[in-house]
């Protein structure tokens, strides 16, 4: 029987390097950011639909989405980003479990489930188990300053506009701490794998 597994951590924290680990060791991920670009693509459905709710302003001259210009209107603003998530989720939400049951239909004994709002969207209730990938607020906003070019304030208004990661540690079935070094990371992904090879998760 296949396990439904759920990936998730905050902005920053490192769960994009434990789900390409876990990609890389033949499990198969389903990534709802990768996911989300494809319905935000120029010319798209869901990017159609995000222009009608924000207007214009949030496309690029080559009518690509502008992902910066839309960050800086949800994530100052409660109510906008609730009209963001209105308007992705369901179609997300239908991608997913479309390649949900495609993994399953093909047996694989484990399926990967990244998801960012694994908990806020009501994922989680849907999985077996759960993975929280952690850092401290600190080490999370100094990496996204370094990633992503914001500033202190932007950094933490995207980590703010998120469910507090230390929420979803206490939801978390599997806690990946990731304050350490890569090394350390791969070493704590190494022993899961290990589990899941012998399919004891």
């Amino acid at each position: 029987m296949t396990k439904l597994i759920g990936l998730t951590g905050g902005i920053a924290s490192g769960k994009s390097t434990v789900s390409n680990l876990l990609r890389l060791s033949g499990y198969p991920v389903i990534d709802a950011d990768q996911i989300v670009r494809q319905l935000q693509s120029a010319h798209s459905k869901g990017l159609a639909q995000l222009t009608r709710v924000f207007g214009t302003t949030i496309l690029n001259p080559d009518q690509s989405l502008n992902r910066r210009a839309l960050g800086s209107l949800v994530f100052n603003d409660q109510e906008k980003l609730d009209e963001l998530n209105s308007t992705m989720q369901p179609l997300i939400r239908d991608e997913i479990w479309q390649q949900v049951n495609l993994y399953k239909d093909r047996q694989f004994p484990y399926i990967i489930l990244d998801v960012p709002l694994l908990f806020e969207a009501d994922y989680a209730r849907d999985c077996d188990l759960v993975i929280v990938v952690a850092v401290d607020r600190a080490v999370q906003i100094q990496r996204l300053m370094k990633r992503n070019g914001y500033s202190r304030n932007e950094a933490e208004q995207r980590i703010n506009a998120q469910m507090p990661l230390a929420k979803k540690k206490q939801l978390a079935d599997i806690l990946i701490d990731n304050n350490g070094n890569r090394e350390e990371l791969k070493r704590q992904v190494a022993a899961l794998i290990d589990q899941m090879h012998s399919c004891k998760l």
